[in-house]
């Protein structure tokens, strides 16, 4: 029997929830060593309120459970009052698969919920503005913009002649500049010759 090999987006997602899983481990780790180092008392409720996981996580985990049973002493935690163990990778890769459906769809109910409320505030938001426009107020908004449009064509009309006139203003500028230039030599060499 062939190992299946699981597609890309899938071994992404087991990679992704065994590395969260082996934080956790090491949260669990850690909050062990912290307590010792408090000389607190090392149980089960507070290792799960100082690593910030659940119980369900430290009873399924056996890692996390070796850890807790070792530091609490109660070797009953490493029985199997958890249920079943699984005992072939398949079974292990189709829990993985199963988890990850299971967090999809939690975020996906979240984003569901989230988009219901934005398409619920932004109905309340057309309806407001549905009823604050009466017949007459839209006659007179509409007139008011047919005047507003034509204004703006008259004074884009204005403005191309006003652009028109300054440029046959600067012709004739430019044409009275070589002008002037040509008479001022005319007279500098009518005052040269002798």
């Amino acid at each position: 029997m062939s190992k299946q090999i699981p597609p890309p987006r899938t071994a992404a997602a087991l990679e992704a929830r065994r590395l969260r899983t082996q934080a956790k481990v090491n949260q669990v780790r850690d909050s062990i060593v912290g307590l010792k180092r408090q000389k607190a008392a090392v149980t089960v409720a507070a290792v799960v309120r100082r690593a910030g996981v659940s119980r369900t996580f430290l009873y399924e985990n056996p890692d996390a459970r070796a850890l807790v049973a070792d530091a609490v002493g109660q070797g009953s935690l490493t029985q199997d009052r958890t249920g079943p163990r699984l005992n072939t990778p398949n079974d292990t890769a189709w829990r993985e698969r199963a988890l990850n459906a299971e967090d999809a769809l939690k975020a996906a109910h979240g984003e569901i919920r989230t988009q219901r409320n934005r398409i619920a505030q932004l109905m309340g938001q057309i309806r407001d503005l549905e009823t604050q426009w009466t017949d007459e107020s839209i006659e007179r908004i509409t007139t008011e913009n047919t005047n507003l449009k034509q204004r703006v064509r008259q004074l884009t009309q204005d403005k191309r002649t006003l652009e028109e006139r300054l440029q046959a203003a600067r012709s004739n500028s430019r044409f009275q500049d070589r002008r002037i230039s040509q008479l001022e030599a005319q007279l500098l060499d009518a005052g040269q010759a002798p």
